[in-house]
């Protein structure tokens, strides 16, 4: 007896079973680190947070970002430069402030008077140019190609399931730590003779 599918597809009568709430929810199993896209157009300076991030090309140097339609950032992301702040685990109050939260937060602009200013503290940033935007239904896919990024060290604000969890160790660990294969923790079994 086969077992019944519990998969939905999006062709015919079955895409209207599925309910935007429930696979949203389901979404959110998929673990993201959080980004906040800043900008500024004229005197307007402003950033959305965006968890949907995500590479796309090499070469050409090209990211994406997915943006509701109805927010403001969709309707100028398409119109110059700007930076892609990944944030760090302790900017948990930037990322609820750019995603609409009426609670103040301290904003620390770097590079505040250009078209693609910043923000300070982040484990990394892309400054980016338009390249492409695409129809993603509710959504806007802005592909932008990458004109400089810098890394710092640091660790992610990460974002799962409606909540900010947080990575398990030390600062100080290894992408190996809590691996049996650590190489700076040595030999985790005896050679069997």
């Amino acid at each position: 007896m086969a077992a019944a599918s519990s998969t939905r597809t999006a062709d015919g009568a079955a895409r209207n079973a599925v309910a935007p709430r429930a696979l949203r929810t389901f979404l959110g199993n998929f673990a993201t680190g959080v980004t906040v896209v800043t900008y500024r157009r004229g005197d307007f300076l402003n950033g959305a947070t965006v968890n949907s991030f995500t590479s796309v090309s090499l070469d050409p140097p090209l990211v994406l970002v997915a943006l509701d339609r109805r927010t403001r950032s969709a309707g100028h992301l398409g119109s110059g430069p700007y930076t892609i702040n990944i944030l760090a685990d302790g900017q948990r109050d930037l990322a609820t402030h750019f995603a609409g939260s009426t609670t103040p937060a301290t904003v620390p602009w770097i590079d505040e008077d250009t078209e693609a200013p910043r923000l300070g503290g982040g484990v990394g940033h892309l400054r980016c140019e338009p390249w492409r935007t695409y129809d993603g239904g509710d959504h806007l896919l802005v592909v932008g190609r990458v004109r400089e990024f810098e890394a710092r060290r640091g660790r992610p604000l990460l974002f799962f399931r409606g909540a900010f969890p947080r990575l398990a160790g030390q600062p100080g660990d290894t992408a190996w730590a809590w691996s049996l294969d650590d190489p700076t923790s040595g030999p985790q079994f005896a050679a069997l003779d």
